[in-house]
């Protein structure tokens, strides 16, 4: 087996890292964005590798950063187009003279850690956002997912978990050593409109939706996790003509939504609004801020709705008890249970003064927290504790145990 020491970077020499991901949109590619632009560029330099399409690339072009453009990384990648983009991953890190991969997600996670490994880059990074495994898929997928994370961790010198629930769960399921686990929590973007009167008329009228009427929203993609259809559902059961919904976001689910949308009756009342640039403004003009999602990690957006002002009602999964605690800042609900959302939901809109007191008690929660420079700080002092790592740092594949 050949090994080499890694002795750390020469002095005056900036870090190099990579970060992979595989589309870089809100989520993942936001947080990554958030903590890399709080890195201190004098000792880091950072260089995005992503799949096309991502709305974020050019915010981080803008803001200085170099990103690389992978024509083989899709959301859904067949195996031959897997193979392509590892290997155009590799080729990208072999030339880019980078001392730290840090991968995100599930598909960019698995590819970039390979063609790290292959690369033999001297360290390599990995951030659980989440997980792609959930009760809702078939035993034999969610096996298959468990086992793959299990290999890829032992070619991974540090795990960060955006929650201490998903870092938990990442221990507790063997796929990252607890030695190397560090918790970082998500950072979201310092601006923050707070619900008043006034920015909750200026936020409907963005919206065209009536100020006098009920207004439940959400911010997230139309995707299978997300599960939108359960958000369409819930409004649906809560059976109030004066009621309105916003989502605020796109994806491949938006025909399906759609559609049901149809089919409930609730055409007019539901509105899918698609990618906005104002969702800080649009926040202040929703009473109920609800999240239907199947999984999850840590969810910038509830930080977001909690920082204006706004209870909560969401899936008690993953990290999201990390932030919702019942009875004081939301409520918690199965997930996949529409019925169980609606009933929430209605209670805080028929009870005006729990739903402001646990709004109050959410923005107090979050107030300091979740800070661009705090996650910055410790993003360094981890790239730097794990290149300064005596522990040999190109290996062959499989030789360390997780």
């Amino acid at each position: 087996m050949t090994t080499a020491v890694w002795c750390g970077p020469l002095p005056g020499h900036r870090i190099r890292v990579a970060q992979v991901i595989t589309r870089f949109i809100a989520g993942a590619g936001g947080v990554a964005l958030r903590g890399a632009m709080a890195l201190d560029r004098d000792r880091f330099e950072t260089v995005f590798i992503t799949g096309p399409g991502g709305p974020l690339a050019d915010r981080a072009a803008a803001a200085g950063f170099e990103v690389l453009i992978l024509r083989h990384m899709k959301p859904e990648l067949a195996a031959g187009e897997a193979f392509a983009s590892a290997r155009e991953i590799r080729t990208l890190l072999e030339v880019g003279g980078f001392d730290v991969v840090h991968t995100h997600s599930t598909k960019a996670g698995a590819l970039g850690r390979l063609a790290a490994r292959a690369a033999r880059v001297p360290a390599v990074v990995h951030t659980f956002h989440g997980f792609p495994f959930h009760e809702f898929q078939s035993p034999l997928r969610r096996a298959a997912y468990i086992a793959a994370e299990r290999r890829l961790g032992r070619m991974t010198d540090r795990f960060i978990a955006v929650g201490v629930s998903v870092a938990a769960e990442a221990v507790r399921l063997r796929l990252a050593v607890p030695e190397r686990m560090r918790v970082i929590p998500v950072s979201i973007d310092s601006r923050s409109v707070v619900q008043t009167a006034e920015t909750r008329a200026r936020a409907r009228q963005r919206l065209g939706i009536p100020a006098h009427v009920g207004l439940l929203g959400t911010v997230g993609r139309l995707d299978s996790q997300k599960a939108p259809h359960h958000f369409v559902e819930a409004m649906a059961l809560l059976g109030r003509p004066d009621l309105h919904a916003v989502w605020i976001g796109d994806g491949p689910l938006r025909s399906e939504t759609e559609s049901l949308i149809r089919r409930r009756g609730l055409d007019g009342r539901v509105h899918l609004v698609g990618e906005r640039s104002d969702v800080t403004d649009l926040l202040p003009g929703l009473d109920v801020f609800v999240m239907t999602s199947l999984y999850e990690g840590l969810p910038c957006a509830i930080v977001e709705a909690m920082r204006c002002g706004l209870p909560v009602v969401a899936s008690a999964v993953n990290g999201v008890p990390e932030l919702v605690v019942p009875g004081q800042t939301g409520f918690l609900v199965p997930p996949a249970r529409p019925a169980a959302v609606a009933a929430a939901a209605g209670h805080l809109l028929d009870h005006p003064d729990e739903r402001h007191r646990m709004a109050e008690q959410g923005r107090i929660a979050v107030a300091g927290r979740f800070v661009a420079a705090d996650a910055g700080l410790a993003l360094g002092a981890l790239y730097e504790e794990v290149l300064d790592s005596p522990t040999p740092a190109l290996h062959m594949f499989g030789s360390r145990s997780a």
